[in-house]
């Protein structure tokens, strides 16, 4: 094809140096536009489909798909011809760059929309970049040379820019593919509906430590770091670690302790100490209870296995509410009580069953004190509104029907002093 593009190039007066320009610069060319039109048409499909499938987890991701069509379709038509075309140069570097380009930018994509840091997506692009670039020139082994030329001596062991740049490549692969298997996992054991919340936290749990520690191990193979050389340190290394990481290894534990015996789980409401709110998630180092206010606290598992917590959806999420109401003693007790239970009952959230109920608890010092006791289903919601609700309510009844709220009183008694002891009084004083 080239052949035959350079001699129709050369019937036109073109030499076969300014051929390879022009096919290299078409090629660039009909890439770009390639790469607009598939994110142009694409890219909205793309994203409808990733919304509807994902959630609305997925906004952000459709986004950025639009961009990764485009790069990445311009990367994919310039695969072939860079593979198969003798180009020379200058031909060649423009096609090489282009390409090179394309893949980082496709990369860059890929790794923001696995949600990993800035610094390593701009990382992981450039070293694509730098890589294909030398690999399309053929200068890998020229490259891989000069790095290999620059090295420091510690001692008897000689450690290279290649080595630093192959350490520092490794780990950043490693720790992205941990996040992106990471997310995969969780993703997949999230939709699973016949393990309940605390089963799949678990399983992610483990999952996740499994994951990690894999990694590790393909990074000290790749790497081919020797572990016998670290027999000296690890007596040392080990009681460090016990001393400085015991409250680490101890949430840890506690953590996945709490996942299995389903004493807390994902969901439930909970009360620790001055806390109260739901459990959002149970982390390795720590419980996510959101408030009510939106706050969000992190209790350490540890403190949730050694301190009291009042589960208020351990085994039945009805929960029951009271409400205390005080009336005055001239009022209609029997029509107070009835019209507590109906303002009970037109609050949306009590249920009906079992019904709300009304107790009198004593005669106190304003009035007659009540307790309204109603049940819920959705504890998580909020308590205070439920009240608030409901006394609303009970005020606007209470003025309908004449029903008095008793206000604070105190009785002064004012004694008068007779005027002979008044009279003394008054000649002590004079004296």
């Amino acid at each position: 094809m080239t052949e035959a593009i350079e001699i129709w190039l050369s019937d036109m007066g073109w030499n076969s140096g300014m051929a390879h320009l022009v096919i290299a610069g078409s090629l660039v060319a009909f890439a770009v536009i390639a790469g607009e039109a598939a994110a142009r048409w694409g890219g909205p499909a793309c994203r409808r489909w990733v919304r509807s499938d994902v959630g609305t987890r997925g906004a952000l991701l459709g986004k950025r798909l639009p961009e990764l069509l485009r790069f990445a379709t311009g990367a994919l038509i310039l695969t072939l011809p860079l593979a198969l075309l003798p180009f020379a140069e200058p031909a060649l570097t423009i096609i090489a760059v282009a390409f090179s380009a394309a893949l980082m930018m496709t990369a860059g994509y890929v790794l923001r929309i696995a949600s990993l840091p800035l610094w390593m997506c701009i990382f992981l692009a450039a070293v694509a970049f730098v890589l294909t670039l030398a690999a399309a020139l053929g200068g890998v082994e020229a490259l891989a040379t000069s790095l290999d030329a620059t090295a420091l001596h510690v001692g008897s062991r000689r450690i290279s820019l290649l080595n630093v740049v192959n350490f520092l490549l490794v780990g950043a692969i490693l720790f992205a593919a941990t996040r992106i298997a990471n997310r995969i996992m969780t993703h997949a054991v999230g939709r699973l509906s016949a393990l309940d919340l605390s089963q799949r936290a678990l399983f992610q749990k483990l999952g996740s430590l499994a994951v990690v520690v894999v990694a590790i191990l393909f990074g000290v193979d790749i790497l081919g770091i020797d572990l016998t050389t670290l027999t000296v340190f690890s007596g040392a290394l080990g009681l460090a670690v016990g001393f400085g990481l015991q409250k680490t290894f101890g949430n840890l534990i506690a953590g996945l302790i709490l996942l299995m015996d389903k004493s807390v789980k994902p969901g439930d409401v909970i009360a620790v100490g001055d806390t109260f709110g739901a459990i959002n998630k149970i982390g390795v180092r720590a419980v996510s209870v959101i408030t009510r206010d939106g706050k969000e606290h992190l209790i350490p598992n540890e403190q949730l296995m050694t301190q009291a917590v009042e589960n208020w959806s351990f085994s039945n999420r009805d929960v029951r509410i009271h409400i205390p109401v005080v009336i005055s003693y001239d009022s209609d007790l029997k029509l107070a009580q009835k019209l507590m239970i109906q303002a009970a009952k037109a609050s949306h959230r009590v249920l009906p069953k079992p019904e709300p109920t009304v107790w009198l608890l004593a005669f106190g010092e304003r009035g007659l004190e009540h307790d309204i006791m109603v049940w819920i289903l959705d504890p998580e919601q909020g308590v205070g509104n439920v009240q608030s609700d409901i006394l609303n309510r009970l005020w606007e009844l209470f003025q309908t029907h004449g029903i008095g709220l008793p206000y604070p009183q105190r009785d002064i008694y004012l004694h008068t002093v007779p005027s002979h002891q008044a009279g003394s009084a008054n000649l002590r004083h004079e004296d």
